[in-house]
């Protein structure tokens, strides 16, 4: 049986990786905002360790905003084709600014332009509106590199509990609840 948190979650999410078909790297983000207001949304993993996980957006979104007032989140993989899910909560930082250079470089070109023609989470009078910011953006950019936009790069969730649930059969589901402690991870089991 495996013990490390990290060492199932690689287990888990290589399986993941294989068998479900779409957006395999989805999870629910779940933020509060200063009110204690909860909201959550889908974003995608891009990458994930020991110090955390890791997802990228508008650092003047909605979450964005909900993640400076409360840094604290909870996120969500549930994958219906293996019956599992995975609960992670804990401390969200920054990520530097060279991890988010580099992954937004990695990024399609269009999407490099979304990034500078979108006001994430901000009201839009017309789809037009923005397609003609997009074509600002492509226009700006013709012919060179799209730099990261200095509003846009990522968060890391840094795991304080994560949990594994595995779905058995009449709701006999078993769960796996790791807690961070001081001098590593503790280990044991929810009732279903």
């Amino acid at each position: 049986m495996i013990t490390d948190p990290f060492a199932l979650f690689d287990t888990w999410y290589a399986e993941a990786r294989a068998r479900e078909l779409n957006d395999s790297n989805a999870m629910a983000l779940a933020t509060v905002d200063a009110d204690g207001q909860p909201s959550v949304r889908m974003v995608l993993l891009k990458g994930y360790g020991p110090d955390g996980f890791v997802f990228y957006t508008n650092r003047e979104s909605r979450k964005a905003d909900e993640l400076a007032a409360v840094p604290k989140a909870a996120l969500l993989f549930h994958w219906k084709s293996l019956r599992r899910q995975i609960r992670i909560e804990g401390a969200v930082t920054h990520v530097s600014d060279a991890e988010s250079d580099a992954y937004f470089a990695s990024r399609s070109r269009d999407s490099q332009l979304g990034a500078w023609a979108s006001e994430q989470s901000r009201p839009l009078d017309a789809r037009a509106t923005f397609e003609a910011r997009y074509e600002e953006a492509r226009a700006r950019f013709e012919g060179g590199a799209v730099p990261r936009p200095p509003h846009w790069g990522g968060y890391r969730v840094a795991p304080s509990a994560i949990e594994f649930w595995q779905d058995r059969a009449h709701r006999l589901h078993e769960r796996r609840l790791f807690v961070h402690t001081g001098d590593g991870w503790r280990e044991g089991l929810l009732y279903p």
